[in-house]
This record gives C-alpha cells, structure tokens and sequence, in this order.
C-alpha cells in the first residue's frame, strides 16, 4: 500500500536518478481467457524467468531508479509464485497487477500488499463482456472479484479498453463505478504495428474494435475531464485525455514516445524493449552496463520519432517524463491512494 515511507523513497529515487522511472513487467505470457483484441492467447509459452530472477531484476530496476512498476502479461496471476513476486516488488515500487477478473478473488492473499489491482471489465453488459472476453462467465467473475476485494479492503479498480464496441457507454460506465468508490483506469484499443522482431505481440487489428467515430471518442474525453474534476475515482490525467482528445480530432500525437528513456518493458523471459512491439534489446541482467550506452542513445533518438502507435500506457509514460513529470505522477498516485481509503471508510460507515 502506498504510505509515507514508500513516497519518500520514490522521491528520494526521482531526485537522484536519471534512468527510466516507469516499467512494465509482462511476467507471463500464459492467459486463461481469449480476448477477441488481444494475440497474447493465441501464442502462448510456459518458459518464464524463476522468482528468483525475477527479484534479482527488480533489484536491478529499482538501482536504475525505476519507481513504478505494472505487472501484466498474459495473466500474471496464474504464477504461482506471483503472491512472493508481488511482496518484494511492492517494498521499493509503486506497485499495479492487471487481472482478466477470473483469479484475483482466488489470490487475494497474494494481493495483500500492491497499490492497485486493475480488473479488466469493458462493459456493463454481461453478454457483450463475455463475448468481448471469449470466455463465458468473465462478467460475473469479475464483479465478484471487485466485490471481494473492495470488501477486504485491497486497492481496486476497473480498467476498461475504450474501443468502438463500448465506445457509446463509457460515461455510463464510468459513472456507475465511480459512484460506488470503484476507480475506473482506462485502457485504449490499439493493435501492434508490424515491425520486424517485435518483442512481444499483444494488440491484432480489428475492424470490430477500432474506433470509427472520431468525434465521440473526443467528447468522451472532454467529459471525462469534466467529470475527474469533481471525482477522483477517474484515474487518467488532464494531460493524457487531452492529448488523446487531439488526435481524435486531427490526427496529431502532441507526444513523442519516450520508450527506453522514460519507461521500458520486460518480457516473461527477462528480455528489455523500448517497447513491446519493438524487438529485444538485452537481457534485464545486462540492462546496467548498457543503459548509458551510445547504442541506447541512438535507439531512444530513433523511439523519440516514432509514431507508428496509440497504446495509451505508453502516451501517459511519454507524457509525463522528467521530473516535474514523476513528480505529478507520484502525486495523483498519492491522491488517488487517499480518495480510495476516504471511499473505504465511508462505506464502512454507511453499512455499519
């Protein structure tokens, strides 16, 4: 959970730093469901770093000055070892897990000590969610999951993927959840740009999910700034709605990406990218050595150009870099963590 002592410590490594300050640590690429915009299923593997590997890279990051981590994959719940994983990360990390909505109940105690679990819902609509999903029954699996959490008092929140398929419904969906304390934390379609050697496949074009109506995914994000004003359950920044609301409306990026600066995936074999569909660049082991690297230099002058994507984590990370960056970032971290805990007690209060 993030306290008073972890914000000095990030702070601490933010001021000293000059490395990346964000990661994403696909832990796994096994995956329990079949989402209809998403490859990572349908080209699964079982070899995976080992625990103690895994710990040995966080040890590495957090050196570098990395401070916040998510970890995602596949599903990363289905290691066993996650619960071990996710308690030695969250001693020097602000710490976030993703999970489809199907193991998070199952692993509660393993969640004990992360700053955010992300359920994936997209929809209120149980019928569409499931199809969404490829799995019959991931609706109710998930409400329950929210449910079980929110009740044991674990920082939780829904991460729907805005597409053209709920396009319509987002404020709805929005409001519903945020009127009962449950964060909402957004995701964007987007699918992998064919580079050659991609590290990691995730996001398979669809006509089905591709957003058509460029102007209403503009207001979306005008009225989701308006909203976040009044609520602070809508975990998204001013800066990324509005930079996503222009390229809705002329087709401009106000960004340029900041991959292997500002932030770095890891794959389920320690492999480091800028991005995930850029390919493989080291071992996370040999991350140290090479980071201050001319080769690395050139690489992020290369990424800096870049603009082949719209995945919405990398928007946020190439939005909000450098200090003054972090250091808002670390804020509405701070903030959300108290509105959640202010959200927990009322409700407390109210049912008692």
């Amino acid at each position: 959970m993030l306290n008073g002592p972890k914000i000095m410590s990030v702070m601490r490594r933010i001021l000293r730093s000059r490395g990346p300050h964000h990661a994403q640590w696909m832990v796994t690429r096994r995956c329990n469901y079949r989402c209809r915009g998403c490859g990572v299923w349908a080209d699964q593997e079982s070899i995976e770093l080992s625990t103690d590997e895994v710990e040995r890279g966080l040890d590495i990051l957090r050196d570098l000055g990395v401070w916040e981590i998510v970890f995602s994959g596949g599903n990363p719940l289905i290691r066993d070892d996650i619960g071990e994983i996710l308690q030695y990360a969250s001693r020097n990390f602000v710490t976030t897990v993703y999970d489809n909505g199907s193991l998070a109940e199952e692993k509660i105690e393993s969640l004990r000590n992360v700053d955010f679990v992300a359920i994936s819902v997209d929809t209120l609509d149980e019928r569409k969610n499931d199809y969404l999903k490829g799995v019959p029954g991931a609706w109710n699996r998930a409400m329950h999951a929210i449910e079980a959490l929110k009740g044991d008092g674990i920082p939780v929140g829904v991460s729907p993927t805005i597409s053209q398929l709920n396009l319509y419904e987002i404020i709805d969906f929005t409001k519903h959840f945020v009127s009962r304390g449950i964060p909402v934390w957004y995701c964007f379609y987007w699918y992998d740009y064919p580079f050659e050697n991609t590290m990691f496949p995730i996001g398979k074009k669809s006509d089905e999910y591709g957003i058509s109506d460029k102007k209403t995914l503009a207001d979306v994000c005008t009225n989701l700034m308006e909203m976040k004003k009044k609520n602070s359950n809508i975990y998204i920044t001013h800066k990324t709605l509005d930079a996503l609301r222009h390229l809705a409306l002329t087709g401009e990026r106000m960004w340029s990406c900041r991959a292997l600066s500002n932030f770095l995936v890891i794959d389920h074999k320690g492999r480091v990218a800028g991005c995930h569909s850029q390919e493989s660049l080291a071992s996370i082991f040999e991350l140290p050595k090479l980071w201050n690297s001319s080769r690395f230099r050139q690489l992020r002058r290369e990424y800096n150009k870049c603009g082949n994507c719209a995945y919405l984590c990398y928007i946020f990370y190439s939005l909000h870099s450098g200090f003054s960056g972090n250091i808002q970032v670390l804020r509405d971290q701070w903030e959300n963590t108290k509105s959640y805990m202010r959200s927990q007690t009322e409700t407390k209060y109210q049912t008692s």
